[in-house]
């Protein structure tokens, strides 16, 4: 499309419509475009030989492997270490590009883990799995700093994050403190990105995968009773939405705030699960099995309300958002139904609704057609779910279907009516 509108740049000047100097301007913009969309192909197809020459070199060596004697197993279990190791200097003192520095990071992060994993079989050096996790994203860490490398964040990312699920749910079912050390390790890291490169695709991933990360492994920090866990994930969702509408974050796309996006579906999932009758009508346990039924909901609370102070002072809580508020309304409910035990039941279908009708004016007011049919999924969902715990007939229940689909239809029709309505207006003025 691009190459279309520069070749129409002599005709457009022909006829007197750009100038010569706008028409260079024009040219050299897209020529930084398709620049820039190379250097992010080079990164990708960089980083992938990275780990196919890796993987190519490790094969090689265990076609042969159990023949080998120790000595030049040992020494090949350094090779790929120390080829990344040159690799990563040669980038550094050389000043190549960043796709350099990616990939070449990328090889010493294999190639690390690949040596530690090597002689530990060589010479049967007791461990486990998780022990040998831990040591290898340590020693990988300061690359990500050495290298300013977001490829090398995302990889440790998620093998931190795959450490926390064996620590907290598999081998040892303990809480992964050492996951949350990682994680403190890169945020210096993923600020300076937030500030510098907000158009970058890494970026873009990092958002999403920090609190990806967070929502797999937040089941390992918690043990507590069933009547309060659906309040703890509320608040933790409550935290990740408000997170995402931090003044840095608060800016960006949608599909760019992972913390926004996977907040607000989190919120609207558990309040969903949570508005089932046989939750409400049971009598609340608040017997305290665990230390992490009172400190858990109290360390979220307190970052929540911080963050929301913080939000005040940097004028970033107008317009107002029923979703910023969704753990408070919750935790009042939640307390209600210790003394009107069917109470909660109503409060908490009120709420979702009171969500959904929010989230459609948010959509008619912006002309979003993504947020005002996400407004339009949560009061389909909660009128569906209601058919789980309620005796309806089949009439009814067609008749609130059609009901469903016509406002639908109705609703986006007459949303694309007034995005016409005000394009036209835009060109009338």
């Amino acid at each position: 499309m691009s190459t279309k509108f520069v070749n129409t740049l002599p005709e457009l000047i022909q006829n007197q419509i750009i100038s010569k100097d706008t028409a260079l301007r024009i040219e050299r913009y897209f020529e930084s475009k398709e620049a820039n969309t190379s250097n992010k192909l080079f990164v990708v197809f960089g980083v992938l030989g990275s780990l196919l020459i890796g993987s190519g070199i490790i094969l090689l060596f265990a076609h042969n492997w159990d023949y080998l004697p120790k000595m030049i197993k040992t020494v090949l279990a350094f090779i790929p270490l120390v080829i990344g190791q040159l690799l990563v200097g040669f980038s550094i003192f050389k000043k190549k590009s960043q796709i350099w520095k990616e990939a070449s990071g990328v090889f010493l992060f294999f190639g690390v883990g690949a040596a530690i994993a090597l002689i530990g079989q060589i010479y049967n050096v007791p461990g486990s799995l998780k022990g040998y996790l831990l040591t290898w994203i340590a020693l990988c860490l300061p690359l990500v700093y050495l290298l300013k490398s977001k490829v090398l964040a995302i990889l440790h990312l998620v093998f931190a994050t795959y450490y926390a699920c064996l620590v907290g749910y598999f081998e040892s079912a303990q809480i992964p403190w050492m996951y949350l050390v990682m994680l403190v390790g890169l945020l210096p890291f993923y600020y300076n990105v937030i500030k510098n490169e907000v158009a970058s695709n890494g970026f873009s991933l990092l958002n999403w995968l920090f609190p990806l990360s967070l929502t797999i492994t937040f089941g390992a920090f918690i043990e507590v009773s069933s009547s309060i866990l659906y309040l703890i994930y509320i608040l933790f969702f409550g935290l990740l939405y408000n997170i995402g509408q931090l003044p840095y974050l608060k800016i960006l796309k949608l599909r760019q705030n992972g913390y926004l996006a996977m907040g607000s579906f989190g919120v609207v999932v558990t309040l969903l699960l949570a508005s089932f009758y046989r939750y409400w009508s049971g009598d609340f346990n608040y017997e305290y099995y665990k230390v992490s039924s009172f400190y858990v909901p109290i360390l979220l609370i307190i970052l929540t309300v911080v963050i929301l102070v913080y939000s005040y002072i940097k004028d970033s809580l107008k317009p107002f958002n029923l979703f910023r508020y969704v753990f408070v309304l919750y935790l009042i409910i939640f307390i209600v139904n210790s003394y009107y035990a069917t109470v909660g039941l109503v409060l908490i279908n009120f709420l979702i609704l009171g969500l959904g009708i929010a989230t459609v004016k948010v959509g008619v007011d912006k002309s979003h057609f993504g947020i005002l049919n996400y407004g339009l999924l949560i009061i389909t969902a909660l009128i569906s779910f209601r058919f789980f715990d309620t005796d309806m007939s089949f009439v009814i229940r067609g008749l609130l279907f059609i009901t469903i689909g016509v406002g639908f239809f109705s609703t986006n029709y007459f949303m694309l009516k007034k995005q016409k309505s005000n394009h036209n207006k835009s060109l009338n003025n």
